[in-house]
């Protein structure tokens, strides 16, 4: 462990740190393996997340919902009983071996999408995906927090980003696997294969992983002491930044789950594609695309942010602003092929902003804060973001369809979900107003 030694020339006690002998993580090769594994672990928790979307057409005339149950059950519903957990998890993993909570996580929310497949009825399956959505809460604030520990902050935006690539990754397979797997084989088969291999990895997890040394790369001296909860969302508060940060994520990501969440059934119903094929296409778009977007940008941010700190907010900000042309494009073009085109550019920019934000957050904050501070963003955007998007949309096509039919899901989509982005914008750039200041003033 670090250690004390004496100042000669002033008699007082500063910490000076040197490497520990049993720090696990003293290679980058075993930084990355660690990084890699997690962002594995991630991709996992949005393939199960992403599998209901993909399905939802099949399992709405299977159990005879509405539009408006779709929207709940995949994203109110969910997001209420996500970051409920994940707020006493957090603080679990600000004190406790944040790899077990993990291991754990990824254990129970796979369980629970395998019997998925055995719902019989509405109630059944929203139980379900309450299991899932428990079970994620104690994924990313433990990792995040992990992964702040074992690399440097001049690479932990990078580092973040390449692990908020599994949102992508995951989402890529969850389109690629549910679209064909329920073409041939139906949703519950899909929710089953999907949902048995992430019990194989949480062992995985356990058996190769080890808990990082907290503050070691930053030179600082862990307190005993955990700030309470009160006492962390209370700094949060005060600060600007974070304010405008994340309610501008917040936005930014109702209008992705708002899109993720629906882009199946809008292309099914207003361009009649069958689920393989769509799959496919949106595999690349929100999949492949989105994953290069969050990685390049986490790089950029870092390169940029030599020079001046604002670029981790400014880069958001330009990147969420790119993605409102090309929206209406996708939802409001005849052709189907088009519309998935245009929909690449979304796709890159959208969530660009996810590894600048918690870095930035973590900036924010003191070491045992981290996992909190992450848990409190992760609820501002996934209240705002999971909660509302995909359930506003569902409700505003369900009024529209009397007007508009079969389209009442376009028009939902194109009415809501571009306001929102440039609202996003407006905040991302407010934030970055204060960004020097507020991680001058950050605690230890």
């Amino acid at each position: 462990m670090a250690e004390l030694t004496d100042t000669e020339e002033s008699g007082e006690v500063s910490p000076v740190y040197t490497a520990p002998v049993d720090n696990p993580y003293d290679s980058s090769a075993t930084r990355n393996y660690a990084l890699v594994l997690l962002t594995i672990v991630y991709a996992f928790n949005f393939i199960d997340r992403q599998l209901l979307s993909v399905l939802q057409e099949s399992i709405k005339v299977d159990l005879s919902l509405s539009d408006s149950q779709l929207g709940l059950l995949t994203g109110f519903a969910f997001a209420m009983f996500y970051v409920t957990a994940g707020i006493p998890i957090a603080r679990w993993a600000d004190r406790g071996n944040r790899r077990n909570i993990v291991a754990m996580s990824v254990g129970i929310w796979s369980f629970m999408t395998a019997i998925s497949g055995l719902a019989q009825n509405y109630t059944q399956l929203l139980a379900a995906r309450i299991g899932v959505g428990i079970g994620e809460a104690g994924g990313s604030p433990p990792s995040h927090s992990i992964v702040s520990d074992i690399f440097p902050p001049a690479k932990r935006a990078s580092a973040l980003a390449f692990y908020s690539m599994g949102v992508n990754i995951g989402i890529l397979f969850g389109f690629l696997l549910g679209g064909w797997l329920n073409e041939f084989f139906g949703w519950r088969v899909a929710f089953m294969v999907v949902g048995v291999p992430g019990i194989l990895l949480a062992f995985l997890v356990r058996g190769t992983i080890k808990d990082p040394i907290r503050g070691l790369l930053e030179n600082k001296k862990v307190s005993d002491a955990q700030a309470s909860f009160v006492e962390v969302v209370s700094l949060l508060w005060k600060r600007r930044t974070f304010r405008h940060m994340a309610l501008a994520g917040g936005l930014n990501a109702f209008a992705g789950y708002g899109h993720v969440t629906w882009a199946t059934s809008f292309f099914i119903r207003s361009h009649e594609m069958t689920t393989g094929e769509l799959g496919t296409w949106l595999a690349i778009s929100s999949g492949l695309c989105a994953a290069i977007g969050v990685f390049a940008g986490g790089l950029l941010a870092d390169k940029l942010a030599i020079r001046d700190k604002r670029w981790y907010l400014w880069l958001p900000a330009i990147a969420t602003l790119l993605c409102v042309p090309p929206m209406f494009v996708v939802y409001l073009a005849g052709n189907q092929y088009v519309a998935l085109i245009f929909a690449f550019l979304p796709g890159l920019f959208h969530n660009v902003y996810l590894g600048c934000s918690i870095a930035t957050t973590h900036g924010l904050v003191g070491l045992r804060m981290r996992a909190t501070a992450s848990a409190i963003f992760l609820l501002v955007i996934n209240v705002i973001g999971l909660g509302l998007g995909p359930f506003l949309v569902g409700v505003l096509s369900d009024s529209l369809e009397p007007s508009f039919g079969s389209e009442s899901l376009r028009y939902a989509m194109v009415i809501l979900l571009p306001a929102i982005m440039l609202w996003s914008t407006w905040h991302f750039y407010y934030a970055a107003r204060s960004i020097k200041d507020d991680l001058a003033t950050a605690p230890d």
